[in-house]
């Protein structure tokens, strides 16, 4: 399993958060289950695969910390979307951009651009494509103004698709001026 395909996991594990009011550890133990993965294989690819304990626990961090973090993140959206009110923002959208803002902050290892493009690359499966470009202006004004200095060195811009772990992200590569 890739990191891409981990990272859409988590995002519909985040998405689950808005409804019903169960907690991340609940969201989690019923649906990171090899019978839930059964369940939905035939429904969307990315549940074919079951991942692995490194894949398990990049998910289960991105999807807890979210979760604790969830009001400063929705926070950072609300201050960046700028002449749209959060409540109109698709829940989906929201999701991604929630992922890649708490990897940006809190999971250094990850390239920020990795983790901004891999947000639109999911976003794009799932919204309209003038949300992936408001989405994708937000997440570039966040990452230039929010995001540590350290965090954003070097010039690379995508992660290698493999598998989950911190020491399958490279260090150095980062935002390009570019972006936003």
């Amino acid at each position: 399993m890739t990191r891409i395909v981990a990272r859409e996991i988590a995002v519909h594990l985040v998405y689950e958060l808005d409804f019903g009011g169960r907690t991340a550890d609940q969201v989690l133990e019923g649906s990171l289950t090899r019978e839930h993965f059964q369940s939905l294989m035939e429904e969307d690819s990315i549940y074919r695969e079951f991942p692995n304990e490194k894949q398990q626990n990049y998910i289960e961090e991105l999807v807890r910390g979210v979760y604790v973090h969830e009001p400063e993140l929705d926070e950072s959206i609300s201050r960046y979307a700028i002449r749209w009110s959060f409540s109109r923002l698709p829940r989906m959208a929201v999701a991604a951009m929630r992922c890649a803002m708490y990897e940006m902050l809190y999971m250094p290892q990850i390239p920020p651009a990795a983790s901004i493009n891999a947000a639109l690359e999911i976003m794009k499966k799932y919204v309209e494509p003038e949300v992936v470009s408001f989405a994708n202006g937000i997440l570039g004004t966040f990452v230039r103004t929010e995001v540590p200095q350290g965090s954003v060195g070097g010039t690379g811009s995508e992660e290698p698709e493999e598998e989950v772990g911190a020491e399958d992200a490279p260090a150095a590569a980062a935002t390009e001026e570019g972006q936003g």
